[in-house]
């Protein structure tokens, strides 16, 4: 995303280079730093996470669509995964990766209207 970069959770059962393999990317020296997928975070619990929303989850007119277009999950994405099985995989997949921070967790999206609208939520007032 611009000039940022991170290494991508290695799909390997052995080291890439300073990276863990993937199985043990999260917990390992070396794999702080990395970029992982819900199937590699999935379980796990960090005091603080990162999530980037990208174009598969979007805000539209205030509301959360999800974008089969913006997907590269090819599981997800399969012809045979109905509109209605996309839009819940798609919202329980960024579930499970909110949920990972127990501290808290940071939230970014590359679309404006998207960062706008989560921008939004954290500086709303909390009802009393």
């Amino acid at each position: 995303m611009g000039d940022w970069e991170r290494p991508w959770n290695a799909n390997s059962t052995s080291k890439v280079g300073e990276a863990p393999p993937s199985i043990i990317w999260a917990t390992a020296p070396g794999g702080f730093g990395q970029i992982g997928c819900v199937y590699t975070a999935q379980g796990l619990e960090f005091d603080w996470a990162g999530v980037i929303i990208g174009p598969d989850l979007l805000v539209r007119g205030g509301r959360m669509v999800t974008e089969r277009e913006g997907c590269k999950d090819p599981d997800l994405t399969r012809s045979t995964v109905t509109h209605e099985q996309f839009d819940r995989l798609v919202r329980n997949t960024y579930k499970v990766l909110l949920t990972r921070g127990l501290a808290g967790v940071v939230l970014y999206s590359d679309d404006p209207e998207t960062q706008d609208f989560l921008t939004g939520l954290v500086h709303r007032p909390a009802h009393t």
